[in-house]
């Protein structure tokens, strides 16, 4: 979903064009999924953006987060029942578990990848006395849930914008409904396709004009149309899914990068370039705010938002009629 970080080059050495078929020690897998995110510096990178002056920069940034979060608990109360256990899959600092009350569940179970028994890691970020539930932490990579969640598990699992980066997808939904009991929940949110399109055709314009070609710096994400695809194959039944937009105001472009590298979300594609001339990064600077600026001299960045909630079957589950037992005709009705 970001921009690499910025390295300033020495103007005395000599340049090579990194292109995005560059190899990378952690590509492929041994396990035989494509691996499009560096999974290693990712962690890096969320927990040295948590350790950074105290973790005063994480939580400023935890803005998008927190709305994210806010609006799924809004999806979790309309659903008329209490958990003894939720599972917080990716969980960060606790941005959803945070809101969650005893009325709700009893105890949540944190999973991040942050480094294990790192003080200052994500995942420890806050204190457990701004949670109003009892918590437990764990470390364990969101790819092998089922190494740290037995089958046939869980009541609910959650995730709130950690499945962006995940490399298979399709098989962790299949982890997160393994580990469900029958009729479990799985409520989820994660960016979509169309986030920071601004920021992401505003690099490809300059970058393309200063260099002659494009790297990504905008992780690729899942579109919209195929998430209903994943959780049904995956062996979700009554599906919900919608989609909603969180757009932020920003002085300029340079205060969106500095504000996703405090987030942790800066590139981690394999085979990333690790660094972009400061002339393509004015440039576009300059794009951005003459294709997409607002009036008062801001820029937006947009952060398309998939909300998901798919539920594991079980022979309790209302199921539709047969076709064709209606007893009332729909004229009648209209």
């Amino acid at each position: 979903m970001s921009l690499l970080r910025v390295v300033a080059r020495h103007a005395s050495r000599p340049w090579t064009r990194a292109f995005a078929s560059e190899s990378s020690p952690s590509f492929p897998s041994a396990t035989g999924v494509y691996q499009v995110f560096d999974r290693a510096a990712k962690r890096k990178q969320r927990d040295r953006a948590a350790s950074r002056d105290a973790g005063v920069g994480s939580r400023t940034v935890d803005y998008v987060r927190d709305e994210v979060a806010d609006r799924m608990m809004e999806r979790l109360l309309d659903i008329k029942r209490k958990f003894d256990t939720i599972v917080d899959l990716g969980s960060g600092p606790g941005h959803f578990s945070k809101l969650l009350e005893p009325e709700k569940t009893r105890k949540v179970l944190m999973i991040d990848s942050s480094v294990d028994c790192h003080t200052e890691a994500m995942l420890n970020r806050d204190s457990d006395e701004e949670f109003e539930v009892e918590i437990e932490r764990v470390h364990a990579d969101e790819e092998n849930l089922l190494d740290v969640l037995p089958r046939n598990s869980q009541e609910a699992i959650v995730s709130c914008l950690s499945l962006h980066w995940v490399n298979d997808l399709p098989g962790v939904l299949v982890q997160i409904k393994e580990a469900l009991k029958p009729d479990g929940l799985f409520l989820g949110a994660m960016f979509g396709g169309d986030t920071l399109f601004e920021l992401r055709t505003a690099l490809q314009l300059a970058e393309g004009d200063r260099e002659g070609g494009i790297s990504p710096h905008i992780s690729p994400m899942t579109d919209t149309k195929d998430i209903s695809n994943l959780l049904s194959r995956a062996g979700f039944t009554l599906l919900t899914i919608d989609i909603d937009e969180v757009c932020v105001g920003y002085p300029s472009m340079w205060e969106l990068l500095e504000d996703l590298r405090d987030m942790g979300e800066s590139n981690a594609v394999v085979g990333r370039r690790h660094f972009l001339h400061r002339d393509t990064l004015a440039a576009a600077s300059a794009i951005y705010k003459e294709l997409h600026g607002n009036e008062d001299g801001s820029v937006p960045a947009t952060f398309q938002i998939i909300y998901m909630i798919g539920w594991k079957p079980s022979p309790n589950q209302s199921k539709p009629l047969e076709r064709g037992s209606a007893q009332t005709n729909l004229k009648d009705v209209l």
